[in-house]
């Protein structure tokens, strides 16, 4: 325990932590809890908000209890507190029995000052009595949102510390998270029973990070050149979505010089922590991950993420874009975003075993996701709305540069028209429906050897956009998609259909946008 003479939040803060100063709203959460008030803390990732309760943690009598899902995030401060002499420790699944009992003994001789636990940990008898035997003087509950099924990351397990009000009803709590929209503030509140809680939000804006999505193509290619020319030996995360492409895209990386590894749930757990491990300590290696990796990671100079396929929700894609910069320099939240990931969305949501309105939530979800990707205006706004939060166009993400340099919107009408048009002939006159590759070989005149035994190559849409690539085709119809002017069959087939929202565009009564360099490579047929 810090000693008396040194009770004061900023002498704890300089002499512990080794900060001159609070920062956001850190001082304000501190004096708030130390008076026996209740919180709900929004910070940004990278914010600090860990310092909210280590601090007050250090200056009340007995122990604060911190709960967390992040196994990761738990060893690191507890390793970072014990170097500075904090009397800190865990208890979760990767602890022996041994180690275990050890912890207990402490807990119950009041020799620690922090002790982190799992949800599902803390609820058990066992550890409910240990800590009924003691004088608990704060609860932390770290990554909130996985109490609220508006979250992304919702954990059935949180739902029971709705109990502690009950059990420690004089014990401040604090309920911390970086990624809450207003729904999901709300149902922190609720389900945690924190009626009377403080709401500190400090913002979720990072201005030093530089939003940039573009067209997937070759994405390996695209990722090596981005790392290439602008990161070249420094370090970074690339996420994708399967532990497959993550294996095969490292073993890639590091045939083309880039000093890469895999993270992802198919590894075992030593490996997994041999590989953290040295993401931490080196300063060049990029992780190539799942969403497994990252959260409780405390690197500060990770210089860019790149997402190689489209993140499930704008909360998602916020949670691991913040890994990135957070030492405030300069850095990069990278996306390559093509019609597979449209198609992935349709896919994933058929797939799911969840209720009505769960499948309803991760729709919901995807729809704001791609409505990112698809954003002509200024990204951060976008993101930041998504949080409940305004701003102006921030002049630092790609969209922003572009109408800087006096870029003007590509007017997709008419080729939009002619994609709609075959998919309503192809409907009207034959009864079929088919992919966006048969769509995309009949608009540019292809005659593939399915286009000339369906007979389409009779169709008077036959040929009408050949002046265009495939590529560009693509982006039209992953903007069809995107706008839910195309949906896909509910039989898993991939086949596209139009619909009501379709109509105005179909009919020239409203006109589609897409970006210039969506028909960079537009110039003749391949």
């Amino acid at each position: 325990m810090v000693s008396s003479a040194r009770s004061a939040p900023e002498k704890v803060l300089g002499r512990v932590f080794g900060h001159q100063a609070f920062r956001m709203q850190q001082a304000q959460v501190i004096e708030h809890v130390m008076a026996g008030g209740d919180a709900l803390v929004l910070m940004p990732t990278g914010g600090g908000k860990s310092l909210c309760y280590q601090v007050p943690a250090l200056l009340l009598d007995g122990t604060a209890v911190v709960v967390s899902p992040l196994i990761a995030l738990m060893h690191d401060q507890v390793q970072a507190l014990r170097a500075r002499g904090v009397r800190a420790a865990s208890l979760n699944s990767t602890l022996t029995h041994e180690q275990s009992k050890g912890v207990e003994q402490s807990l119950s001789a009041g020799e620690l000052d922090l002790l982190y636990v799992a949800p599902e940990r803390l609820v058990r008898p066992r550890l409910m009595q240990l800590l009924k035997n003691i004088k608990v003087s704060l609860l932390a509950i770290d990554e909130a949102h996985c109490v609220s099924q508006w979250g992304h990351d919702f954990r059935p397990e949180y739902l029971a510390l709705e109990s502690l009000a009950d059990h420690w009803p004089g014990v401040p709590r604090l309920a911390l998270t970086a990624t809450a929209t207003p729904a999901t503030r709300k149902d922190i509140l609720d389900r945690l029973r924190l009626p009377h809680a403080t709401i500190f939000a400090s913002g979720f804006d990072r201005p030093n990070i530089f939003y940039e999505v573009v067209d997937k193509a070759d994405v390996r290619a695209q990722l090596l050149a981005f790392i290439n020319t602008r990161y070249r030996g420094r370090s970074g995360i690339v996420y994708t979505a399967s532990r497959a492409r993550a294996q095969a895209l490292a073993s890639w990386l590091n045939r083309h010089g880039i000093n890469a590894l895999p993270y992802h749930a198919g590894l075992d757990r030593e490996q997994r922590t041999r590989h953290q491990a040295r993401f931490v300590s080196e300063p060049d290696l990029v992780m190539v991950a799942t969403i497994a990796f990252g959260m409780g990671i405390d690197k500060p100079d990770v210089r860019f993420v790149a997402h190689v396929d489209m993140p499930r929700s704008l909360e998602h894609y916020y949670q691991e874009t913040g890994r990135v910069g957070r030492d405030g320099q300069p850095a990069t939240a990278w996306m390559a975003y093509g019609l597979s990931d449209v198609a992935q969305r349709y896919t994933l949501a058929r797939e799911t075993e969840a209720s009505a309105s769960q499948a309803q939530r991760v729709m919901a979800s995807f729809d704001q996701m791609l409505q990112f990707a698809e954003s002509l205006t200024c990204r951060r706004v976008q993101l930041l709305a998504h949080f409940g939060q305004d701003s102006h166009a921030c002049g630092h993400c790609d969209n922003c540069q572009m109408l800087q340099r006096d870029q003007p919107l590509w007017d997709a009408t008419e080729a939009a028209q002619m994609v709609l048009s075959t998919v309503y002939r192809l409907w009207r006159e034959r009864g079929q429906r088919y992919g966006s590759g048969h769509l995309i070989d009949i608009v540019r005149g292809k005659r593939t050897t399915r286009v000339v035994a369906q007979g389409h190559d009779s169709l008077s849409v036959f040929g009408v956009g050949a002046q265009w690539s495939v590529l560009t085709w693509r982006n039209v119809v992953r903007r069809l998609m995107a706008e839910q002017m195309l949906v896909t069959d509910d039989e898993g087939y991939g086949t596209l259909a139009m619909t009501p929202a379709s109509v105005p565009v179909f009919k020239g009564e409203r006109r589609l946008w897409m970006r210039r360099d969506s028909i960079s490579q537009m110039d003749r047929p391949d």
